[in-house]
C-alpha cells in the first residue's frame, strides 16, 4: 500500500464507495443497515460529513480501496466536541494497513479541527476491528448487549474511544470545531 495515496473525498468517488460498503450491509453484521445506499445517497453522505468532519478514501493507480469518514457522536451540544468514526476496505484489501492509513489521517483532520474525542462502535464478534482500533489507542467504554437485530439473530456492539489532541483544561471550553 505503499503507492496508495489518502485524500479528502469528492463526490466523484460516491460510486467506488458505495460498491465497497454494499458487501458489508448485505452479507454482514459489521454495520446495521440493511439496504446499501446508492452512488446518490453516498454522494449525500460525503458531502455531509465533510461540512463539518472529515471523509477520506484510500485510492491505488486511480482505484478507490477503502473509505473512512467521521459524524457527530450524538446531536446535543455538549457532545460537539467528540465523533464517531468509520473504516470500510474493499473486501480483497483487507489486512494490508490501509485501514490504518485512513483512520491515522482521519484522526489528525479531526484534531486539527478541534475535536477532542473519537468513539466507534463495532459488532461482536469483530476481532480484525478491534485490533485496529486497540493498535491506534482506541480503549474499550463498553458493550450493549443484544442492542441490533441482523441476519436472524441478536447482535452486541462494543464501544471504544480515543483523546484526540490534549486533556481539555477544566473550566476552558475547546475551540468550535468548523
Amino acid at each position: 500500500m505503499s503507492d496508495s495515496l489518502v485524500r479528502d473525498a469528492t463526490a466523484a468517488d460516491a460510486e467506488a464507495c458505495a460498491a465497497i460498503y454494499a458487501p458489508y450491509v448485505t452479507g454482514t453484521t459489521i454495520t446495521f443497515e440493511t439496504d446499501p445506499p446508492d452512488a446518490a445517497e453516498m454522494t449525500r453522505r460525503i458531502a455531509k460529513a465533510q461540512a463539518r468532519h472529515a471523509f477520506l478514501v484510500l485510492e491505488q493507480d486511480g482505484e478507490v480501496l477503502g473509505y473512512a469518514y467521521a459524524g457527530p457522536f450524538k446531536e446535543r451540544a455538549a457532545y460537539r466536541w467528540s465523533c464517531e468514526v468509520s473504516v470500510y476496505l474493499a473486501q480483497d484489501r483487507r489486512g494490508r494497513g490501509g485501514g490504518r492509513r485512513l483512520y491515522e489521517e482521519l484522526l489528525e483532520q479531526l484534531t486539527a479541527r478541534g475535536y477532542r474525542m473519537a468513539a466507534a462502535g463495532m459488532t461482536q464478534p469483530n476481532e480484525a476491528s478491534a485490533r485496529l482500533h486497540a493498535a491506534l489507542g482506541f480503549e474499550p467504554v463498553g458493550t450493549y448487549r443484544a442492542i441490533g437485530w441482523k441476519l436472524g439473530a441478536p447482535r452486541d456492539v462494543t464501544w471504544v474511544q480515543r483523546p484526540l489532541g490534549g486533556d481539555p483544561t477544566p473550566g476552558v471550553e475547546p475551540p468550535d470545531p468548523t
